[in-house]
């Protein structure tokens, strides 16, 4: 390796060059976590802890080199253990997000923000979107940067905002001040079977993402795993045009006119690690689905994609794609684990390299898109199934790299 090469790895974190003998180790980058509540199996749990204790799961190990300097909890329910286990980590818990950046000092005092706007006591508007005060929460952190004349990277966990105009506020403003910025899902990050990774220029001709759960929180991980396929075909990503939900019987009359397709939801349903989800017939998925809804997308170059959302079928996330040339869809299962939860490991993973870089691991603008994309399904499942045009998501970017 040439010298400026090793020097450029070593400034970065990702190689540590020899000490003098007598030097002290240079310190761990601080990182502000900012969270609605940490209880036990919340978001900020499965993500936080991580960071504070280090997690081995299968052929992932994250002992973290990054550091929880403080913490700011928005909600202290009965069953918080935020306060315990920052006690326990000698983590100071601040009763502001000002305070937790700045260490209570009069700047900008850590290397990283970890914003974790999931779970809590918090309203629900008219359209059912759960107003998780992620744009607060970001935009304070901003204020303190904005302030302080320094941008550290901030990672927002899954959707950037529940609403569109929120969302395409925070992306504004860490261009603006230059934040390395970083959000989504861990469906992206963790393990797929088998390990498909499209390479970008697929001629993708169809795709469909199966998904379970509720429409706005579990909704969001499926158009995450779609998209992350999707955005490696001919052309690159250009954004989407148009956005479409409908539900009930009408989920099966779209299927029946080849708006989404039966064939990729058998292959999609073949990776299913349950023989009998494996083999349902098309008859057994409309009897056993309890209020199916699917999320028509039609892309601005044209291409066509959807998210069958089938609850009380299955509770996997699992995704089939035709390619150009190709007799089989490619498909493949995101495969998510149990206690202790390894898919949030390699989200970490993620997160902290980041943190050490200063670079964004994957694009923030694949999560404004699927941001996007749910919040015109809210409004169109609103508006009993209209299909929504959404000229303002023409949001170009390069695919991610490999995992």
């Amino acid at each position: 390796m040439r010298r400026r090469d090793l020097l450029k790895w070593s400034a970065g974190g990702l190689l540590a060059a020899p000490l003098p003998l007598g030097a002290a180790e240079p310190r761990k980058r601080r990182i502000a976590a900012v969270v609605t509540e940490y209880r036990e199996n919340s978001h900020a749990d499965v993500i936080v802890t991580k960071f504070l204790e280090g997690s081995k799961v299968l052929d992932t190990d994250f002992q973290p080199r990054v550091e929880i300097a403080s913490l700011y909890l928005d909600q202290t329910p009965a069953n918080d253990i935020g306060r315990e286990i920052a006690a326990r980590h000698k983590v100071p818990v601040y009763d502001s997000i000002e305070d937790a950046l700045t260490l209570k000092t009069e700047t900008l005092a850590v290397d990283g923000v970890l914003l974790i706007g999931e779970h809590g006591k918090y309203p629900y508007n008219e359209l059912g979107q759960h107003m998780y005060p992620r744009r607060r929460f970001f935009d304070a952190a901003a204020a303190v940067m904005r302030r302080s004349g320094r941008s550290v990277p901030v990672f927002n966990d899954k959707h950037l905002a529940y609403a569109w105009a929120d969302a395409k506020a925070m992306y504004d403003t860490a261009r603006e001040l230059k934040i390395p910025f970083m959000a989504g899902s861990s469906i992206p990050v963790t393990w797929r079977k088998p390990d498909v990774q499209p390479k970008p220029g697929t001629e993708f001709t169809d795709a469909l993402m199966l998904g379970y759960g509720g429409v706005e929180a579990y909704g969001f991980h499926a158009l995450e795993g779609l998209q992350c396929m999707v955005e490696n075909r001919k052309g690159g990503e250009t954004g989407v045009k148009s956005v479409q939900c409908l539900t009930g019987e009408a989920v099966w009359k779209a299927g029946e006119a080849g708006r989404w397709s039966w064939p990729l939801a058998h292959a999609a349903l073949g990776r299913s690690e349950k023989p009998a989800v494996a083999a349902l017939t098309a008859a057994e998925i409309k009897m056993r689905a309890k209020d199916p809804e699917v999320f028509l997308l039609e892309y601005r170059d044209g291409f066509r994609a959807a998210v069958l959302m089938l609850y009380g079928v299955f509770e996997e996330f699992l995704f089939a794609g035709q390619v150009k040339g190709r007799e089989e869809p490619l498909s493949t299962l995101f495969w998510l684990q149990d206690k202790p939860f390894g898919h949030f490991t390699r989200l970490s993973t993620n997160i902290e390299k980041m943190f050490l870089t200063g670079k964004p691991t994957y694009p923030v603008e694949r999560t404004l898109l699927t941001t996007g994309v749910l919040d015109a399904v809210m409004h169109s499942r609103a508006e009993q199934g209209a299909r929504r045009a959404t000229p303002e998501l023409e949001i170009r970017y390069r695919p991610a790299p490999p995992r």
